[in-house]
């Protein structure tokens, strides 16, 4: 089956990515955005859709000027929900449409992902495998939110290594309600 969506868990991969917003707090505005522009980079060069979810809907308002998209989208958990929650829900509404590769260090998160059919991958396996495959990569490509060209050909190759392909699943099927 091709993989039909990446969902990361933000603030594990952000605790885990200390290069990303150097000085800045790992909840904060500012870390929070570059995580959303490194994975939107990343989507532009793979095609396969990415879903980031953050703990904390009371301030969800001010979380981003990212705008979310059915391509890259961003949520943020109710009061009473965690991201581990709506992670492990929407890997399982998807895997009659295809694979799911969940980015989370969450141990107990990534065992009830596998036993639903999906793949894991821990925060420092994710992030390992940037600056191995894309050693050029320089935080710009194909695509970008404004819609510039760059040169992407790095970051397709560490795409690939996920296997990632195929379409994302039909529009009247969406996971997250």
């Amino acid at each position: 089956m091709a993989l039909v969506r990446i969902l990361v868990d933000g603030y594990s991969l952000l605790h885990a990515w200390e290069e990303l917003a150097p000085g800045k707090p790992r909840f904060s505005a500012a870390a929070r955005e570059e995580l959303i522009s490194r994975l939107t980079h990343y989507y532009d060069a793979c095609g396969t859709p990415i879903t980031i979810v953050f703990d904390g809907a009371t301030s969800a308002p001010t979380f981003s000027p990212f705008p979310s998209t059915r391509e890259v989208e961003i949520v943020y958990s109710r009061s009473g929900q965690s991201a581990d929650q709506l992670i492990e829900r929407v890997a399982h509404r998807l895997r009659d449409y295809g694979e799911v590769l969940v980015v989370t260090d969450d141990v107990a998160e990534r065992e009830t992902v596998a036993s639903v059919g999906g793949m894991s991958s821990s925060c420092l396996g994710f992030i390992q495998t940037w600056p191995s495959r894309c050693p050029n990569w320089s935080g710009t490509c194909k695509k970008s939110i404004s819609g510039k060209e760059s040169n992407s050909s790095a970051l397709v190759k560490l795409c690939s290594h996920f296997h990632f392909s195929g379409p994302p699943a039909p529009a009247d099927s969406h996971p997250i309600k």
